[in-house]
């Protein structure tokens, strides 16, 4: 008999959900993880990365307290205190998810973990305890849920640079920093350190940051960037990275123009971390770096099972979690609830944070005739502090349906109103329905249920 009915590899978000679950649906659980309980996104992404979006926004807070009257006085930013508070928080939280799962009776093991056959691992050394034996387990079922890891460019120089894990740990703030990527975490860096007095240059290839947004969000965010003191390199691709002689880095682009710098990031993407999982001793199959998976997240070996980022799909925290709670109630539960994955929102934490929900104007328009709604205006906050930043909220609608199948806002709260939205385009609302709906007054939020005639009619745009 297997030693668990369940065992899974990687205690992030999804993992520790999917643990969590079965465990309480009376499955023998076990879990290993490496480094991080909590996975990337408690350790070294969204939480980290928010809390030092806030305090990016304090020097812009305390400037709007001043306008409203207080006596507030800028003695600058102290990195170390930042840091320092951010680890206790980490730390915090990784004992709340060990808790968690030890109080659902789940088994923890801390080490590296490799599958050996299709229902054996062998759980080796890890950074947290280099000191383990190696020790086997068998599962009738296993999980990979081992998540992303960041890359660098293959460049001449890139070792040079660092990559989002390093940023959380720095030991001082650069005064200067080129970060090579106009992605999520491209963005939003960028607004951290420009926030916190760092000269910043963001180099991205593409004409507009923010690839698969919808067209008119990504160039609002073009034209805010600079607002926000960031020089923007668009269009452009890094060919190396030189060391100065005086410790700062040379970073020289593909259209002739160098920038010097005492700090290079690469935000250049992610890949599933799959590297010395074992997988080759099984019949999972890999394509493009992924762990390929059915709709029901079981991979081409029967009983292993991969969820999250390591299938390289929609990679969001909440889309790991959703999986993991998913599977877990479809293995051990007699029931399965189920999530609506085609409306998943999200969120860039800029300084003025971006959100979506639903169709880009683009996807919705290759697919029929479609209405476009927006407005673009200085919000109340702003009338008294000499900034002329506007608020864009947009709406996309079937024209024939009249449904509403994409939301889109760059502004204060986007992505709390966001949340609410994605509710509505989820349950399949219409813009009828938006219509009959009262505001709240005065928010920026009751735009979307006063705008009341189009901006625009888009007719149906051939692909290709």
């Amino acid at each position: 008999m297997p030693d668990f009915d369940l065992f899974v590899i990687g205690a992030g978000s999804g993992g520790v959900r999917c643990a969590r679950i079965a465990a309480q649906n009376g499955a023998r659980v076990g879990v290993a993880e490496a480094r991080h309980w909590g996975g990337t996104c408690v350790n070294l992404g969204c939480v980290p990365k928010k809390l030092m979006v806030y305090a990016s926004e304090g020097a812009e807070l305390a400037a709007d307290a001043r306008a409203y009257g207080w006596d507030m006085q800028d003695k600058g930013h102290d990195w170390r205190t930042l840091i320092d508070a951010k680890d206790r928080e980490i730390d915090r939280l990784d004992g709340i998810y060990r808790s968690m799962l030890d109080k659902a009776g789940v088994a923890l093991f801390t080490g590296r973990a490799r599958l050996v056959d299709s229902q054996t691992i062998e759980i080796g050394p890890g950074p947290l305890d280099e000191t383990r034996e190696p020790q086997r387990v068998t599962a009738r079922r296993i999980v990979i849920a081992t998540g992303g890891r960041p890359v660098r460019p293959p460049i001449e120089g890139a070792e040079l640079g660092i990559v989002s894990d390093d940023a959380f740990h720095l030991d001082t703030r650069p005064a200067s920093i080129c970060i090579i990527g106009g992605g999520y975490i491209g963005v939003e860096f960028a607004g951290i350190f420009a926030g916190l007095g760092s000269k910043v240059d963001l180099v991205f290839r593409q004409s507009l940051p923010l690839r698969g947004f919808d067209n008119e969000l990504r160039e609002k965010l073009g034209d805010a960037l600079p607002e926000h003191g960031i020089a923007v390199h668009a269009a452009t691709s890094p060919e190396r990275i030189l060391p100065l002689s005086d410790g700062r880095r040379q970073v020289v682009l593909d259209n002739g123009e160098t920038i010097e710098t005492d700090c290079v990031f690469f935000a250049t993407g992610r890949k599933p971390n799959i590297d010395g999982l074992g997988l080759e001793a099984t019949r999972v199959k890999i394509a493009g770096g992924a762990v390929v998976v059915d709709q029901a997240n079981e991979t081409t070996d029967p009983g292993i099972y991969a969820i999250g980022d390591v299938t390289d799909r929609i990679n969001l925290t909440p889309v790991a979690i959703a999986e993991g709670h998913v599977l877990a109630e479809h293995l051990f539960a007699d029931h399965a609830r189920s999530w609506s994955f085609d409306t998943t929102p999200k969120a860039v934490f800029f300084s003025e944070p971006l959100a979506s929900v639903g169709k880009t104007e683009e996807e919705a328009a290759s697919e029929g005739d479609i209405d476009i709604y927006s407005a673009s205006f200085r919000p109340l906050r702003q009338t008294l502090t000499g900034r002329h930043r506007k608020a864009f909220m947009k709406l996309v609608v079937e024209r024939e349906s009249q449904k509403v199948v994409g939301v889109h806002m760059m502004g204060e709260a986007a992505a709390e109103i966001m949340q609410g939205m994605a509710i509505a385009v989820t349950a399949g609302l219409t813009k009828r329905d938006f219509d009959r709906t009262i505001g709240i007054h005065p928010t920026t939020a009751e735009e979307f249920v006063t705008m009341r005639s189009p901006t625009r009619q888009v007719s149906r745009r051939e692909e290709g």
